[in-house]
Order: structure tokens, then C-alpha cells, then sequence
């Protein structure tokens, strides 16, 4: 249930508050001063609260500070009058989510805590991913909620405590070594070593004597005995990750390592015992390469015993949140920057975005935001050049990069470059512009056609940048 506070010490407003947002699906609660409020939130929790800037007592700024101090991530919309707008904005640098002129616009008002209701409700599932992670649960660093992650998550807890072959598809950078780990740790081989072979990484040569190992004068060079992998496996895991770019030549070996469990170092005169659960990992379609005869059908069958499928970012958009709270920890601390939020502009970006890099795509773009950013929170205005259709179109009014805007086509509203909408925003944006075209730009009329206040129109081109830029 969506709970606001409001904090004033008018009863008029609070009551006029109180109908609009009950109206709204909300639940109120009201303090009369400052000290009141501070007792009521040591006792309760509530999702926004709405506070007036000058009251007896103790005045909004010294509210907003104790709050901060109870209630750290909970979202304080500031409430002024008429002369106190500097204070306010003075008040949002302090960590107010925002803040409304009185006397607030009923529309208004409710997209405002809409907006910082979402923005507490991001907060607060990041600090309940920090503490699954801190639970150090392996599966936990696998992040996200959405449906495809949930049904890797649970192969993995199926299939970890087995000894079956797995194998890992996917694009690059979806987290598949994760996966392997996660598996790795969920198995009675935790105990022993998960050993890791990049089969892209060699040429087939060296790849064979890194599997297989050798024996002393094996070949010029070959000095003294050298373990293999699949040795240094033993009673644990190998991960072979691009398995799809093995030598077809060297395919063979691996099927008769997997079959007979012995592995025949290069120079011995006798194969050597194996003790390894297999894990393979590619981001290939394997099927299409047994077809292309690049990849041999009975190996493919022998790793393909149970099939999990890492899903792409842009197949689960609802779990960026998570991963972004969680790769802002890691780059906070590799770069020393106390950066830990991102603005809600920010975040719907990336979740607009279709990330061909995925996962590894994501982190770099946050790292680069977070070197570039002067403050605590991420805007959009650190993104790289390919968002600035996504922050032009989403109806974010900063500007990143190459986001651009067309002439002015009256002296009363920028135009924007027209693109097909995506989202409902996009459509009321695209509506707002016709709609000032057609009255010629004259607000008045535009808000009467619209059917809503000049105030309500007025917000609206503030929220999609549409006003002039001074």
C-alpha cells in the first residue's frame, strides 16, 4: 500500500492533500509540526512524505535532516510557498527528492509522489539485494527477479547437487561463467576446485597440452611434468567456456575424456585417471554448427544433458535495477567514488536501452557515468552518445551527447525531432506538440482543448522539455 506523510501546519492543506491522494489509491497520514512527524516515523514507515518548508518550530530544512537520519532512503517531497523556491532547491542538494509550489495543482501533486514512490521503491529493493548478497548465497550473484532469471536459478539449484554435464548458452557478457560458479557451488564438489579453460583463448596446440597436460620430453621445451586441467579438476569442476570454438581435431579427445573418464597427457604411454564434473559454456548456436559439420553431433549430445539458457538484458529489463545497485557498489570501491543512486531519468534509460553487450555492456556504461559524474547520484546527462534518442524520445529534458533538438517552430515551445512513440509517455508528448500546433501555440486554448488546467498543461511541457530554453 502506498502510505504518505504529509507534513504542514495548516489542517486545510493536509485535509485537501488527504482527498486528493485517497483518491489516488493512497493512504494518509498527517503531523502538524515537524516534532510530530520525527515521533511518528520512529514508530511507523511510510513511502513519501510531503513537507512544508516554513513551519513553528522546527522548519522543513531541520525535518528533512532528521528524517534523513531515521529513514535514510525514503523520498521527502518539499512543499513552498510563493518567495521560498531558492530554499527549496537549496533543500533538494541536501537529498530532497523534489519539491512542489503551493498552491500544488491536483495533477500535478499526484505525479509527483507517483514518481517519488517508484523512485523509493528502487531504493529500497537495492538494499535488499545488498543484503542477500551479504548473506553470500552463491545463487544470490546471479541478480534478478524477472521470469527468465527465476528459471535459470532454479536449474541451477536442480542441477547443482548432480553430477550431470551442463551446458550454458547465450549471448556474451549474460553472465554464463556466473552460472557455472553458481552450479559449481551449489554441488558436493564446492569443497574442491572449479577449474577454468577459455577455448578461445588458445590455439589448439596449446589448448590440447592445457587440457590434457604432458609429459616430460613430450615435446622441445616439455622439461618436466605438466598437469592438465582435467587433473587439476579432480573431485571438482572444469568449466570450458567457448566450447563452440574447440578444434574440430581436438573434439575427439574431449568426447573419449568425457566417455571413458581417463584423459592421455601428450607423451605418456599410459592414459591418466579424471575425476571432473563438466560444465560447458558457449555463445554459439552448437545445434547450427553440428549441422555445419563445425562442431560433432555425439559431443554436442554428451554436454548437452541438461541445457541452460543465460538470458539476454533486453529479455529482462525488470532486473536492472537490482544489477545496477549491485555494479555500483563493486565500481564505487574500484574507483573510490562515493557514487551509490541513480536519478530515475538515468534508470529509465537503461531500461529502454536493447544492450547488445549485455551485462558487461552495462557495467561499462555505468562505470564511464560514474567517472564522469560530480555528484552522489547518476544522471543522465553522464550516458554515452547511443542514448540520446532514449533521453530525447522518454521525455527526459537533459541532454546526453548527441541529443539534439529541431529549430523552434514558435517562440512558445521547442519542437522535438519527432520519432515513433514507444512508451505512453512518448504518446502524450506527441499529443502535447500537436495539440500546441494546433492552437498555435497560445496555452490557454491548448489546455481548454486538452480538457485539463493551464497549470496541468503547464507541468506537462516542463516534464517533457517542451518549454523554451533560456
Amino acid at each position: 500500500m502506498k502510505r504518505l506523510l504529509v507534513i504542514d501546519d495548516e489542517p486545510g492543506l493536509r485535509l485537501m492533500v488527504r482527498a486528493v491522494m485517497e483518491d489516488a489509491g493512497w493512504e494518509v497520514e498527517e503531523a502538524g509540526s515537524g516534532e510530530d512527524a520525527i515521533a511518528f516515523l520512529t514508530q511507523d514507515t511510510v513511502s513519501v512524505v510531503l513537507l512544508d518548508m516554513r513551519m513553528p518550530g522546527m522548519n522543513g530544512n531541520e525535518a528533512l535532516a532528521r528524517i534523513q537520519d531515521i529513514r535514510p532512503s525514503l523520498p521527502v517531497i518539499m512543499l513552498t510557498a510563493y518567495g521560498t523556491v531558492g530554499s527549496a532547491v537549496e533543500a533538494m542538494k541536501r537529498g530532497a527528492f523534489d519539491y512542489l509550489s503551493k498552491p500544488a495543482d491536483n495533477e500535478e501533486l499526484v505525479a509527483v509522489l507517483e514518481k517519488a514512490y517508484e523512485y523509493g521503491r528502487l531504493l529500497n529493493e537495492n538494499e535488499n539485494l545488498r543484503r542477500k548478497l551479504a548473506a553470500g548465497d552463491p545463487a544470490e550473484r546471479l541478480v534478478g527477479s524477472s521470469p527468465a532469471m527465476l528459471r535459470v536459478l532454479e536449474l541451477i539449484r536442480q542441477a547443482g547437487p548432480s553430477e550431470a554435464t551442463v551446458l550454458v548458452m547465450g549471448e556474451s557478457g549474460t553472465g554464463k561463467e556466473l552460472i557455472a560458479e553458481a552450479l559449481h557451488e551449489a554441488s558436493p564438489r564446492a569443497a574442491h576446485a572449479l577449474v577454468k579453460v577459455n577455448c578461445a583463448a588458445l590455439p589448439g596446440n596449446l589448448l590440447e597440452s592445457e587440457l590434457f597436460g604432458y609429459v616430460k620430453g613430450a615435446f622441445t621445451g616439455a622439461v618436466k611434468d605438466k598437469p592438465g586441467r582435467f587433473q587439476l579438476a579432480r573431485g571438482g569442476t572444469l568449466f570450458l567456456d567457448e566450447i563452440g570454438e574447440m578444434p574440430v581435431e581436438l573434439q575427439a579427445k574431449l568426447l573419449r575424456a568425457l566417455q571413458e573418464r581417463v584423459v592421455e597427457p601428450l607423451g605418456a604411454v599410459r592414459p591418466v585417471d579424471v575425476d571432473a564434473r563438466i560444465i560447458a559454456a558457449t555463445n554459439r548456436n552448437l545445434r547450427e554448427a553440428v549441422d555445419k559439420g563445425e562442431f560433432r553431433e555425439d559431443l554436442f549430445f554428451r554436454l548437452n544433458v541438461l541445457e541452460i539458457v543465460s538470458p539476454a538484458l533486453r529479455q529482462r529489463p525488470d532486473d536492472i535495477p537490482l544489477l545496477v545497485s549491485r555494479l555500483l557498489d563493486k565500481l564505487s570501491k574500484k574507483n573510490r567514488k562515493d557514487v551509490r543512486t541513480v536519478s530515475p531519468d538515468f534508470m529509465q534509460a537503461l531500461m529502454a536501452y536493447h544492450w547488445p553487450g549485455n551485462v558487461r555492456e552495462l557495467e561499462n556504461v555505468l562505470e564511464r557515468a560514474l567517472i564522469l559524474s560530480r555528484s552522489e547520484t547518476l544522471g543522465v546527462e553522464s550516458l554515452p552518445a547511443q542514448f540520446a534518442s532514449i533521453v530525447e524520445t522518454g521525455g527526459m529534458a537533459h541532454s546526453v551527447d548527441a541529443a539534439v533538438f529541431a529549430p523552434p517552430q514558435s517562440d512558445v515551445f521547442l519542437r522535438p525531432v519527432r520519432s515513433r512513440p514507444k512508451t505512453l509517455d512518448d504518446a502524450e508528448r506527441l499529443a502535447l506538440v500537436d495539440a500546441l500546433e494546433a492552437q498555435g501555440g497560445h496555452r490557454e486554448r491548448t489546455a481548454d482543448a486538452l480538457g485539463i488546467s493551464r497549470r496541468t498543461l503547464q507541468y506537462k511541457l516542463r516534464k517533457y522539455g517542451l518549454t523554451k530554453r533560456g
